[in-house]
């Protein structure tokens, strides 16, 4: 069985084209729509790596992501921040927040499998 990778994004668009990237790489793959919607889902299963949109309704990436680690069966779990913002500050809150990676949309199928394959060695 593969590694699963949790996408949390509102565009189902680009849910399903990560989706569509990891699965044909071998993951399995979770989808939430925003931050809230995630936190709803992780019900303490393994979850080997978080892919996050920054700018999303109800809960944006950075408060999902400091929530998220907050919890002790993912602190150490790695979160990829998937976002067109490119603002220096939102990078600082981020990795402040506990995001490993930052990919600016839109992304290269190749550009996130080798993000993806980093952190998870």
């Amino acid at each position: 069985m593969g590694k699963t990778v949790l996408i949390v994004d509102d565009s189902a668009s680009l849910r399903q084209l990560v989706s569509i990237t990891l699965k044909g790489a071998g993951y399995e793959v979770l989808e939430a729509c925003d931050g809230s919607d995630a936190l709803r889902q992780l019900k303490g299963q393994k979850v080997h790596l978080m892919i996050s949109d920054v700018n999303m309704p109800n809960m944006d990436g950075i408060s999902f992501v400091r929530e998220v680690k907050k919890n002790p069966a993912y602190k150490f779990t790695p979160v990829i921040m998937l976002t067109t913002e490119v603002a220096e500050e939102k990078k600082r809150l981020g990795q402040e927040a506990g995001a490993r990676a930052w990919v600016v949309k839109p992304f290269q199928p190749q550009q996130m499998l080798a993000a993806v394959s980093k952190l998870l060695m």
